[in-house]
């Protein structure tokens, strides 16, 4: 594989790759759709967020910058003006709330505001033993089902105070060597 030299960092380091074997095989069948680099930078955003536990760093920003053969700043700034890339590590448990138009008619708001009573945190945050994080998103695209919001990502719909206890008490007495989705 000829490794391309431009203005950053070459593609590869010398110290090994960032991403594991099997995604590393995504990432060059995704490369090779591209002709040019930098128009894979969202879908490899999403391969690094998901490689990293759900959030970005920068050694992430840095190498898919490398990848896509343009500036970490480049990146940032495309990450950043997306709502699905994160920059701190989210909980075990990522609630994104849906507090949109369709959401908000049906309770989508007060759905938000009884997940961070219940969790003693606000949007944005973590709970002290990273279990669960909130995050209120603009539409998650389950508008005939609202109130919605995403656990992880597994939707959640037609919420109810009483649902939410449920899913939280249930997500809270999960074995924490289980990978399990809501």
């Amino acid at each position: 594989m000829r490794v391309r030299q431009t203005g950053f960092r070459s593609v590869h380091r010398k110290r090994g790759r960032v991403f594991s074997p099997e995604t590393q095989q995504q990432v060059d069948r995704l490369l090779s759709r591209y002709p040019i680099r930098r128009n894979a930078l969202l879908p490899l955003l999403h391969l690094a967020q998901k490689e990293n536990q759900g959030w970005l760093d920068s050694r992430w920003v840095n190498h898919v910058a490398e990848l896509c053969e343009v500036s970490p700043t480049h990146v940032e700034g495309v990450a950043t003006f997306y709502t699905m890339f994160r920059f701190r590590p989210p909980g075990k448990y990522h609630l994104q709330v849906c507090t949109c138009v369709p959401c908000c008619l049906v309770g989508g708001p007060e759905i938000l505001e009884h997940l961070e009573h219940k969790l003693g945190i606000h949007a944005g945050h973590t709970t002290k033993d990273g279990l669960f994080s909130i995050e209120e998103m603009e539409c998650i695209g389950a508008c005939s089902y609202a109130p919605a919001m995403i656990v992880n990502e597994d939707y959640v719909e037609q919420l109810t105070p009483e649902k939410i206890d449920q899913l939280l008490d249930t997500l809270a007495t999960t074995p924490q060597e289980q990978e399990t989705h809501a």
